[in-house]
């Protein structure tokens, strides 16, 4: 009787590992972020900024998908001098990540997709794809700093009401062009308090036409165990851009986000 109700529990202890060990496989973290600023009286305006974020654990990949926009109103004053509502920033992206683990410890190889499209920018759309080596250069239970770098390619067009010349003196407004690229990245997270996180993203796409870098700030507030709220500040640099337009662009923002 002692030797079969040993046998069940080792049975059932087996099974239980082996279910928990399936379930860690599969292990999925979704982040949604979403704001929004609406303004009326002497100045109208209205901003909508939102995100979603999914990571896929496997035994030997880690896999990451994000989704990005903002759209904002403005109210401007037309030609004929009236107030009239218009569309002063729309931008979208996307991008897909996958991390194959490697031997050694928290080091792996990368492969990476994104497209950018965006209405108000130096380009109106840019879609990379790029491979390379990833590893974390600090690794402690409240903080690590991962660093990626790797070779990649790089379509972009450029804006219709871009300025920007050939050699030849011919505007590239609406054109499209291509060129290879180098591609780093550094992510660092440090988690001040079990109710507050600070985290810190470079990157660097660097061409032969053209050198963008961006960088995002944040500092996140946990609410409860699923709802935290976020304030981040994004630069974005273009090395190579039209006469009559920014080579940063700067976004504050400030949203609620959900985890499940």
């Amino acid at each position: 009787m002692k030797l079969k109700l040993l046998t069940l529990l080792v049975a059932a202890s087996a099974a239980t590992n082996a279910f928990a060990e399936d379930a860690e496989k599969k292990t999925w973290e979704v982040t949604s972020e979403l704001g929004a600023i609406v303004t009326s009286g002497n100045t109208e305006t209205t901003t909508l900024k939102g995100g979603l974020k999914v990571l896929h654990h496997l035994e030997n990949w880690n896999n990451e998908y994000k989704i990005d926009g903002i759209y904002k109103e403005d109210e401007i004053e037309n030609d004929q001098g009236e107030d009239e509502k218009q569309r002063t920033n729309e931008k979208y992206s996307a991008s897909a990540q996958g991390n194959y683990k490697l031997n050694e410890k928290n080091s792996h190889l990368f492969i990476y997709g994104s497209h950018v499209s965006d209405y108000f920018g130096a380009y109106r759309t840019e879609s990379v794809i790029s491979a390379g080596y990833g590893l974390r250069l600090i690794d402690q239970p409240d903080m690590w700093l991962n660093a990626e770098f790797g070779p990649g390619y790089k379509f972009f067009e450029y804006s219709d009401d871009s300025t920007q010349e050939d050699d030849n003196g011919n505007l590239l407004a609406g054109e499209s062009d291509s060129e290879v690229i180098a591609l780093g990245k550094l992510d660092y997270n440090w988690q001040i308090s079990d109710s507050a996180r600070f985290t810190q993203l470079v990157s660097v796409e660097y061409g032969d036409s053209n050198t963008k870098t961006r960088s995002e700030t944040a500092l996140l507030a946990k609410i409860n165990g699923s709802l935290q709220m976020k304030v981040a500040f994004n630069v974005t640099n273009n090395s190579d851009v039209a006469d009559d337009e920014e080579s940063t662009d700067t976004e504050t923002s400030l949203t609620l986000v959900y985890s499940f």
